[in-house]
């Protein structure tokens, strides 16, 4: 090596350095200034031996490369935040697979634009769309027995406090209902089976979380008295999208979790002094995790002890703590754990959920089978069920499991991934001072959120891949300006000590994500034409119907042509295109876009679309094909004629 490049590499180092000092030093310094540091010094990264490393390129990383015409053989499937949309990665590669809109409106595909997608989204009466924004977070999928079955993926919209499904078959949604007398909709999980049926064993249900208490009804009573405010943890039916019921609790619900069971969700709260500004969130030591005994609930709701709210005909059960002081016919159980925790996980083989404390260098582990017997009446207190607490590093947040016995936790604070053992740590918990859960750290770049591993959320976790999503990407990539691209690093946990495989960008600002096997993904490469009862079945039955005002246009494409050459109507008449695609070929998709008249949408082989607008200006309007289809392409157009 060259002295200018060791002089390079050393200034490297010594700017990394620089830049993760800063940033810890910051971040802390920001919480002291807030005075909620507590206890975060407490954990210091000598006490357990292991010093985090440098993320540098793994040597041998060339064995992770997906060659040219080479496939992945993970999908990750990641939510877009503030985008309102949800994204496919491949995985080793990082590459961009597609993006699906969600709450979004997308002109490319023509999400919010078709009458299909808008019936979908939600319109007010003059058929404009109700929401043109969304927050989406979490993304999980169905399962069948404790994994993923491949049938559909859902999120959340923490901005309108929707839930969105989609179908996998297709990787496009389907479905999206709206979560009454709630704000912050944020965590979701659906069942791992059902409970209830022993023979039923694939998802039936989806959980809601709800982190902001408001007025319930929220009609304008109750606007100045925060005290009469509360949250609300909902049940949505996988199948039909109703909501099934609601549950009234103390403080409010950031994540949520299920047990492999099918009897526990859970939800994680940072905010059990249901505080309306920051200092009030802050002032106890301890928050809680709070299961929800389903059975109980769903029984409880058949028995008629439930009420509603305002005009929503949905079942409201009570979960307060005031409510079920007796575990043996309590709804909820409340185990409390440190501050303001963020994050709550199951184990791969159900024996454990795990808490993240945020404000806390630990994470709780409380043990599944605990939470039965109490809710049996079995544990002298709710915090019996707790049965390790280590401590792991500053800003713990989410946690990933590789099916051996180890967690992956992110740590915020500390720029850090840390893995740790699940059985050391609850021996160390019973005492035996020789246990030291902590394996082995790796330094991220920068600031942690979300970290999620291969199969983690299933029984078939398999301890390959660990994704680290990081909020902060200072000098990671070419800058574009203010808003810099997130940083998403996939690091190898297949052997004793983590290893970085690559950086891939991922455009702001997704939080969670999943990381699923390719073989349990089944898409259709054509639809059927079937499938769409508006379809334009014959290539012979393109035409134009009136009635009034109203034009019914119904028509075909079949590269390079549309099946009119031209559509005629008159200034102010209210128009109605519908769109079939008569191309069968695998990836042959057309697109139809009318100058200036706003509207752009596609069709896929097999598939129907249709768009409603007003003719509101006159003159000759050409339509072409937006989607690139045949070498005659640019040809593949027609007109649209509005008289005056």
């Amino acid at each position: 090596m060259s002295d200018l490049s060791k002089e390079q590499v050393n200034n490297d180092v010594l700017e990394d350095e620089g830049r993760r000092k800063f940033f810890g030093t910051t971040a802390v310094a920001s919480l002291a200034g807030a005075g909620l540091v507590m206890g975060l010094s407490a954990c210091k990264q000598s006490e357990d031996g292991v010093a985090g490393k440098a993320a540098g390129h793994l040597e041998g990383s060339s064995k992770f490369e997906v060659q040219p015409g080479k496939l992945d053989s993970y999908y990750s499937f990641s939510s877009a935040g503030h985008n309102g949309e949800m994204r496919i990665y491949g995985i080793p590669s990082g590459r961009t697979l597609k993006r699906i809109p969600v709450f979004n409106v997308d002109p490319m595909v023509g999400w919010g634009i078709t009458n299909e997608s808008k019936a979908i989204m939600g319109t007010n009466a003059d058929g404009s769309l109700k929401y043109m924004t969304g927050d989406t977070h979490h993304v999980h999928g169905s399962y069948t027995d404790g994994t993923y079955n491949g049938k559909y993926l859902w999120t959340n919209d923490k901005l309108n406090n929707r839930l969105a499904r989609i179908r996998m078959d297709r990787m496009e949604c389907d479905a999206i209902t709206d979560i009454p007398n709630v704000q912050g909709f944020h965590g979701i999980f659906p069942d791992k089976r059902d409970p209830v049926d022993a023979n039923v064993n694939f998802t039936t249900r989806v959980f809601c979380g709800s982190e902001f208490a408001s007025p319930k009804p929220n009609d304008g009573r109750d606007t100045s008295d925060p005290t009469k405010w509360f949250s609300l943890f909902t049940c949505v039916d996988a199948e039909s999208m109703e909501v099934r019921w609601q549950v009234r609790i103390n403080g409010n619900n950031d994540l949520v979790a299920t047990s492999y069971d099918g009897k526990l969700a859970a939800s994680n709260q940072y905010n059990t002094e249901n505080g309306a500004v920051l200092a009030d969130m802050m002032s106890v030591e301890r928050d809680a995790c709070v299961f929800f005994n389903i059975e109980r609930i769903e029984a409880a709701i058949k028995a008629g002890k439930s009420f509603t709210i305002g005009n929503t005909k949905v079942p409201v059960v009570d979960g307060t703590i005031d409510a079920n002081k007796d575990p043996k016919t309590a709804l909820v159980c409340y185990v409390p754990v440190p501050k303001n925790p963020h994050g709550v996980n199951i184990s791969p083989d159900g024996k454990y959920f795990v808490c993240s404390g945020k404000l806390s260098p630990t994470a709780t582990v409380i043990e599944t089978e605990l939470v039965h017997k109490w809710f049996a009446g079995e544990l002298k207190t709710e915090r019996d069920a707790v049965v390790a607490e280590p401590e792991i590093g500053l800003g713990p947040l989410h946690t990933g499991f590789d099916g051996k016995g180890n967690a992956f936790t992110t740590l915020f604070l500390d720029s850090q991934i840390v893995k740790w053992n699940v059985d050391k740590a609850i021996a160390q918990f019973k005492g035996d001072k020789s246990a030291q859960p902590v394996l082995d750290r790796i330094d991220v770049h920068y600031q942690p959120g979300h970290g999620y591993t291969s199969m983690g959320e299933t029984k078939e976790a398999d301890g390959k891949f660990y994704n680290s999503g990081n909020k902060f990407s200072k000098d990671r990539f070419l800058p574009v300006g203010p808003l810099h691209v997130e940083t998403e690093q996939l690091i190898d946990i297949s052997g004793e000590k983590m290893q970085l495989i690559h950086d891939h960008t991922a455009y702001p600002e997704p939080h969670d994500a999943i990381i699923v096997r390719a073989d349990l993904v089944k898409t259709k490469q054509v639809s059927d034409m079937n499938d769409y009862p508006n379809a334009v079945k014959s290539m012979s039955d393109n035409r134009i119907e009136r009635k009034g005002k109203k034009v019914m246009v119904y028509m075909t494409s079949q590269a390079p042509n549309f099946g009119l050459s031209e559509i005629k109507v008159k200034h102010g008449d209210d128009v109605t295109i519908t769109l079939t695609n008569h191309d069968k070929v695998e990836d042959l998709t057309h697109g139809f876009g009318i100058e200036n008249y706003n509207v752009n949408f596609i069709v896929n082989p097999q598939e129907t679309h249709s768009v409603s607008f007003k003719a509101n200006k006159a003159g000759v309007f050409w339509i072409y094909c937006t989607h690139f289809c045949h070498a005659l392409h640019l040809e593949m157009r027609m007109r649209f004629i509005v008289e005056a």
